[in-house]
């Protein structure tokens, strides 16, 4: 296995294709945006939009949040107007996101799953004694991309769970389907 290229991989992951050129223009552009306009004239520019937009599709930020992270950005940039939740929805439902679309994990993954068991130190050791009761572990599930070596899940449970069933019951689990 390409070492290097694995962590490449994975570093290149954390790159955002997000792009903070608006900013050179962005009175230009607003001005531009407003000449003629009638009504409230607008405060963000479309490539100030735009950019939003793909925060809010990277992170999957719901518009309320997506309003707190632009008075954060004003907070950084007061240039850079907060806005409302109502007004970016309307604005971000506009914008095209397809060139963003290769950044999601579309493709089918190969995972393994194996665990370990861990005793409880203290947990019914007397009653273990006085009764013969088997003794109690917790088991460390892990499920990992064989292809990456990348640990996507950790789960914890009680001894009685078995590796083919530990991720089936998981909430919000990425795995539509393990084979068994």
């Amino acid at each position: 296995m390409d070492w290097m290229s694995v962590d490449e991989r994975l570093i290149k992951r954390g790159e955002l294709p997000l792009s903070l050129d608006f900013l050179e223009r962005y009175d230009e552009e607003l001005e531009a945006m407003n000449r003629g306009k009638e009504g409230r004239p607008f405060t963000l520019t479309s490539s100030h939009v735009v950019f939003l937009a793909v925060v809010r599709y990277l992170f999957g930020l719901p518009y309320r949040q997506l309003e707190g992270f632009t008075r954060a950005l004003n907070r950084l940039l007061p240039r850079l107007p907060s806005a409302d939740y109502s007004g970016l929805r309307r604005r971000v439902l506009g914008v095209d996101l397809s060139p963003y679309e290769s950044l999601e994990d579309s493709g089918d993954i190969v995972i393994a799953v194996d665990s370990t068991g861990v005793r409880v130190h203290k947990a019914g050791g007397w009653v273990e004694r006085k009764h013969g009761k088997k003794k109690r572990y917790v088991k460390i599930f892990f499920a990992v991309d064989v292809e990456t070596k990348e640990a996507l899940v950790m789960l914890v449970t009680t001894d009685g769970t078995h590796d083919s069933r530990a991720f089936l019951t998981v909430k919000g689990s990425r795995f539509k389907s393990l084979a068994i």
